[in-house]
């Protein structure tokens, strides 16, 4: 949330034959036919480079100092706890971005335990150099671990249905696609009465009871509409009358198209406009609840559906398989930024500016330099994740030395 450059070359060969001296040619003898013009010869267009598709393809260049950012800010100290935590990851996975290699964080990864939350700035400064990716240019969201009315059991009030990962969520080829094509991960699907894959049920079959009687019902929340972002968040509380609590998180997708419902109703000019809800996530459920049937057809125009798992602990967990953590831990695309990396955010919203770890993913958080904040959980987590939008600069804290093996020093 990257440019591409191309050279003049062709410009400036045009510019220099018009600055040629141009010789007439005599004219033809008597009774000779006077030459034919050439027909003019359109050049084929020139296709566009494919757009970067990892960090290392869209290039890398050296930030400021990190002594020349503001880690003083307190942030630092949360962000050093949630570093320790991924370090586990960071040592073992792949960077998929392309700029890390899991030995390139031993160093500061056996060093940082070692240090107090006190020393959160010495220690990043010690061990790390910035690094902007493509034009560092930040598009920064919010998100929070919401708590809404749910219970274990159907009961009177309690009938949204809250779904564990379906068995028959399967990957697999269509029929129709020619093997040749089939190349990198299948699709998620299902096959079907007729042992043909297929997509699987997308959200309005699964609200209408494709899913029904099968068992797979982990709990019951009160409300479609809270439960709808919810599944937005992709991790959540359901509290129950007597206050119990039930923590249920991520446990896969079925595979189907995520639809943004909030540009969506942008675009049609029902929020946003002069005397209209927000386009924050407090007025877009204001709308919904306002115009319950428009409301539902617009929810359904999402396809995507997400089952959950019962999880316990004392964080929701993150794509990193380690716990996020309110104003510390952000979401980003594992293709420009690697999962564990520190990232330092200069945005028009101070208070989303600072330290904070990558340790997430979503299905909305895709490019470089596109960042969800996590914001925790209860009504001020909540206000503030639902209408956070900033923009401004990023950058990644690397490995010192990794600018350099990757030959941008």
């Amino acid at each position: 949330m990257g440019g591409w450059f191309r050279g003049a070359f062709a410009l400036a060969a045009l510019a220099s034959l018009s600055a040629c001296t141009l010789i007439p040619q005599a004219s033809p003898p008597p009774g000779y036919p006077a030459a034919i013009p050439s027909p003019a010869i359109t050049p084929a267009p020139v296709p566009p480079p494919p757009p970067a598709a990892t960090a290392a393809q869209l290039g890398v260049r050296p930030g400021p100092a990190i002594e020349t950012l503001a880690l003083g800010n307190g942030r630092a100290s949360a962000a050093l706890r949630s570093f320790i935590e991924s370090c586990p990851r960071l040592t073992a996975r792949t960077d998929t971005s392309g700029l890390t290699r899991p030995s390139d964080w031993g160093e500061a990864c056996r060093a940082a335990p070692a240090w107090s939350a006190a020393e959160a700035p010495a220690f990043f400064a010690r061990h790390f150099e910035t690094a902007q990716v493509g034009e560092g240019k930040a598009f920064a969201t919010g998100y929070y671990e919401p708590e809404i009315a749910g219970t274990r059991s159907e009961q009177p009030g309690f009938t949204v249905p809250v779904y564990k990962l379906p068995p028959d969520l399967v990957r697999g080829w269509p029929d129709e696609i020619p093997l040749e094509q089939r190349t990198g991960t299948p699709p998620l699907g299902r096959v079907n009465e007729f042992g043909k894959f297929v997509p699987y049920h997308d959200r309005a079959a699964i609200e209408d009871g494709a899913l029904k009687g099968k068992g797979l019902e982990i709990a019951y929340a009160a409300d479609a509409i809270e439960f709808f972002f919810l599944q937005i968040q992709g991790s959540g509380r359901l509290i129950g009358p007597d206050g119990t609590v039930i923590r249920i998180g991520y446990a896969g997708q079925n595979g189907r198209d995520y639809v943004g419902i909030g540009s969506l109703m942008r675009e049609r000019g029902l929020i946003g406009g002069p005397g209209q809800y927000p386009t924050s996530m407090q007025g877009l459920m204001a709308w919904l609840r306002e115009n319950p049937e428009a409301g539902k057809a617009i929810m359904r125009e999402n396809l995507s559906y997400i089952f959950f798992r019962e999880i316990t602990g004392d964080g929701p967990l993150g794509a990193l398989g380690v716990p996020v953590r309110g104003q510390s831990s952000v979401a980003a695309d594992p293709a420009f930024t690697p999962l564990g990396a520190p990232v330092w955010l200069a945005l028009d919203r101070p208070e989303a500016s600072g330290l904070w770890v990558a340790q997430d993913t979503g299905g909305a958080i895709k490019g470089a330099n596109r960042f969800d904040t996590f914001w925790g959980a209860g009504p001020t987590a909540r206000t503030i994740a639902g209408g956070m939008t900033g923009r401004g600069e990023a950058l990644l804290l690397l490995p010192k030395g990794t600018l350099s093996r990757l030959g941008t020093q």
